[in-house]
């Protein structure tokens, strides 16, 4: 029984986790993800009460793939240049796969400020306090032009997720379609690091 609920959660949150990516959320309906998931909108709710509380768990599962990642390679003793392009890899390459996942957390953010503290508890929650310290050395070194580790993440994490936040914004500005915006969105895997490393480069 309990091998047979998991299976069937597990589906549940796949089915939706396809639905989400392909309407958002405020454009997905629980009926939809009940028939993707192949049972019935009683069973779904039996699961998960509502469409919100399916999203946070959508949301979580996907979060716990990324955030190892991104902590492995900011506590990695490793090169800051390399550590600022793994980074910025790993981030988009996982966002876009999963493009739902900046808007949930700024919506997240705006209705409920606990919600990044709740998500900080998780162990595996980046941590740039190795980062902050691996920045003032390269500057202190003379390898990097005077930068704080906090300024730097911002700018880090300001080029990486603003394009998926804004995709149709930038979608309109540019005229270009989904599969057009895809390939830029994948470009920016090394563009995006390039452009701060060479910023910061003495």
């Amino acid at each position: 029984m309990k091998s047979k609920h998991e299976n069937t959660e597990a589906e549940i949150l796949q089915a939706a986790k396809s639905i989400f990516q392909q309407k958002g959320m405020a454009g997905s309906r629980m009926q939809e993800i009940a028939d993707k998931a192949g049972i019935n909108k009683a069973m779904l709710h039996y699961y998960f009460r509502s469409k919100q509380m399916l999203f946070e768990a959508v949301f979580k599962n996907a979060f716990k793939l990324l955030a190892p990642q991104l902590k492995k390679i900011l506590d990695e003793d490793t090169d800051l240049f390399d550590k600022i392009r793994g980074f910025t890899n790993s981030y988009i390459s996982f966002v876009i796969k999963h493009p739902y996942l900046p808007n949930f957390i700024i919506q997240e953010l705006n209705k409920n400020p606990d919600f990044i503290e709740r998500l900080r508890t998780d162990k595996d929650f980046p941590n740039i306090k190795k980062f902050k310290l691996q920045v003032e050395d390269n500057v202190a070194r003379g390898v990097i032009k005077p930068i704080s580790g906090e300024q730097l993440f911002i700018n880090i994490m300001s080029l990486n997720i603003l394009p998926f936040i804004a995709a149709p914004l930038f979608k309109g500005f540019l005229d270009t379609n989904d599969k057009e915006y895809h390939a830029l969105m994948d470009q920016r895997k090394t563009e995006v690091a390039e452009f701060i490393i060479n910023s910061i480069r003495l």
